[in-house]
């Protein structure tokens, strides 16, 4: 096993590796953040990049967290995924490439973007103050 196989491993649960390192998806309504309100940053999971802030965070309905826009642009990256039959905008951290989700066309306003994220590939810092 490669050492950053190995170090993932260490450092993720079973369903984290799966998600961020894989590519895979947890089901729908399972994560932790899919119905969290709290305010605060969502962080990735693996590096601990910021990446959505709870402001931007809203209820899509999916049964995944969802977001209308990363903390900034270059916070994620977007690449074409084909995979399922399907093409699609895959999101992942910019900082170590993490799979976190994926972004669609049917948010709401100001971007009408939808990024859908897995619960675990984010930890969540709270605000304070």
């Amino acid at each position: 096993m490669s050492e950053d196989k190995t170090r993932w491993r260490e450092q993720l649960d079973a369903e984290q590796y799966h998600v961020t390192r894989e590519g895979g998806t947890e089901r729908a309504f399972s994560g932790c953040f899919w119905d969290h309100h709290e305010a605060g940053t969502y962080a990735c999971v693996c590096c601990g990049a910021p990446l959505f802030r709870s402001t931007e965070k809203y209820d899509s309905g999916s049964g995944w967290p969802s977001y209308w826009q990363p903390v900034a642009p270059d916070a994620v990256r977007e690449l074409t995924d084909h995979t399922h039959g399907m093409v699609r905008t895959e999101v992942r951290c910019a900082g170590c490439d993490a799979h976190l989700g994926h972004k669609f066309p049917d948010g709401p306003p100001p971007t009408g973007q939808r990024y859908c994220i897995n619960s675990a590939a984010l930890k969540f810092t709270p605000q304070t103050g």
